[in-house]
């Protein structure tokens, strides 16, 4: 049991060394500094891109016939990724909707010339 402890103990020391870098290697440690700045790198591209979104979305409240896309764009910064789904499904169902309508239209237009030939 004093064992598991002493070998409890070097594991939790060995993740202290870790997370204060002393016991990395230098291509380790440059590679965790690049991860970390490419991570900076998109949460800043990301906050920008929020921030026109924003900009945007006040510019469409203030013109009357432009409320319907300051509706979706606000839906959009509030909900990212359930807005993406709707606009996928919504997309997807026009679609097939516009194909269902033309398989109709030609189907009457071919119903209508058979019955008047």
């Amino acid at each position: 049991m004093a064992y598991s402890m002493s070998r409890q103990q070097l594991e939790q020391e060995l993740l202290r060394a870790r997370e204060m870098g002393r016991w990395l290697s230098d291509d380790e440690r440059e590679a965790l500094d690049r991860d970390q700045h490419l991570m900076r790198l998109e949460q800043e591209r990301e906050s920008q891109r929020r921030l026109r979104l924003v900009a945007f979305t006040a510019v469409c409240l203030l013109v009357p016939p432009l409320w319907p896309i300051a509706v979706g764009l606000s839906l959009h910064l509030l909900f990212p990724q359930t807005f993406r789904r709707l606009v996928l499904i919504a997309g997807g169902s026009l679609l097939l909707l516009g194909l269902i309508s033309v398989g109709l239209s030609v189907t009457l237009v071919t119903v209508l010339w058979m019955l008047i030939s």
